[in-house]
């Protein structure tokens, strides 16, 4: 096997840059290539701070090398993200860090009923057992459900001070912090808000709250794309997203969407992967067998499209709706199939967003002008 440094090259420019247009060559994106006998390490730089495009990036390199000069060649890829300097205009919408607030993880799905909420739960508390400081934001203005989940239906945030300020003190069970507007409204009336006012009350939740200290913030997000997501990204540097779907296909084409607004270039929201939700049904009386209701594979299917992690699946079980109804989820009870499930799951996505933190800058808060940003038609 012989190569030389200029085979590398001359495959190189056949791969374009991400969100460029032009070769990795003709964009000066590469900025070393080292031979040693049948290895290669290539430095590349992009632009695009997205997970989803380091990885693309480096898979394409590999293949296109190992095609076109030689299968046996090992290639090794260090890329290093350069962050493109922004202009400030007198009219973009800024939001505020939390300094005390280490990683910040929405959790999100394209439509309602698959579970966004219960994962949300369970994937806090299995947090929490593996010794994190944990909170939960509930942002499902419309249906705000986790106030029940952690079994704090009646419970009501204290007021405190701090720094003589009066800041709202979240609620603790299971050894996390949860703050939801299930605290303050009528169970029994409808939340009728338009955007503004609901965006209003979200970051009241957010900054008029004395968190502590967290390693985790997991916002529990509405289904669907809308206002209270543009208002979360805006006010909150993301660290990742989790997406929630069922196997069926109607769900996932709608869990697509829910990617696709995460990896827009106004938002770039790294995808730390999928959950599939409601997998499989195996009854009681038979423990071997597993009925796909939903479809099977459909989410897992789903992330390979979109190179994205498959952070696994959580069966269709009744003792998970049960748990969730009463107040204690699943996650809670040691030793059992479900808890393992949730620990699974959870340990994948740390590990996913160990992996974007060591590989991507910080998220910056998305900065939306009074014009661009917000309409559907890219002009």
């Amino acid at each position: 096997m012989s190569f030389k440094k200029q085979d590398i090259y001359k495959a190189l420019e056949t791969i374009t840059a991400p969100g460029e247009g032009k070769s990795l060559i003709e964009n000066k994106n590469v900025s070393n290539v080292v031979t040693f006998g049948n290895e290669v390490v290539i430095d590349v730089t992009i632009n695009n701070p997205t997970l989803q495009a380091k990885k693309k990036i480096e898979s394409e390199i590999t293949r296109v090398i190992k095609t076109t000069i030689d299968e046996a060649i090992e290639v090794k890829i260090n890329v290093t993200v350069e962050k493109p300097v922004q202009k400030e205009t007198s009219n973009q919408i800024r939001g505020k860090e939390i300094p005390s607030i280490k990683n910040i993880i929405a959790i999100a799905s394209g439509k309602g009923g698959v579970g966004k909420s219960t994962v949300t739960a369970n994937t806090a508390i299995s947090l929490a057992k593996m010794g994190f400081s944990v909170g939960v934001l509930d942002a499902d203005i419309y249906g705000p459900s986790q106030h029940i989940m952690f079994d704090v239906e009646k419970v009501r945030p204290l007021s405190v001070n701090v720094d003589g300020r009066s800041k709202m003190k979240p609620v603790e069970n299971y050894g996390v912090k949860l703050l939801s507007l299930g605290f303050f409204t009528n169970p029994n009336q409808a939340v009728i808000w338009r955007g503004p006012m609901a965006s209003k009350a979200l970051n009241q939740l957010i900054f008029d709250a004395d968190w502590g200290e967290l390693d985790f913030l997991l916002i529990d997000l509405p289904p669907g794309t809308g206002d209270v997501h543009l208002s979360i990204v805006q006010a909150l540097p993301i660290n990742g997203a989790l997406i929630v779907s069922t196997p069926q296909n109607i769900a996932l084409a709608d869990a697509k969407k829910g990617v696709a607004m995460f990896q827009q270039e106004s938002i770039n929201v790294p995808v730390l992967g999928i959950v599939e939700n409601m997998s499989y049904f195996t009854p009681a009386e038979l423990p071997n067998n597993k009925y796909y209701i939903f479809g099977q594979d459909g989410a897992k299917n789903l992330a390979e499209d979109i190179k994205t992690k498959f952070l696994g699946e959580v069966p269709l079980v009744q003792s998970i709706r049960e748990a969730g109804d009463v107040g204690r989820p699943v996650a809670l009870q040691d030793g059992t199939l479900l808890e393992k499930s949730f620990n699974d799951i959870t340990k994948e996505m740390v590990s996913e967003l160990l992996e974007r933190n060591k590989n991507l800058p910080p998220t910056e808060v998305v900065r939306i002008t009074t014009m661009s940003g917000c309409s559907a038609v890219k002009k």
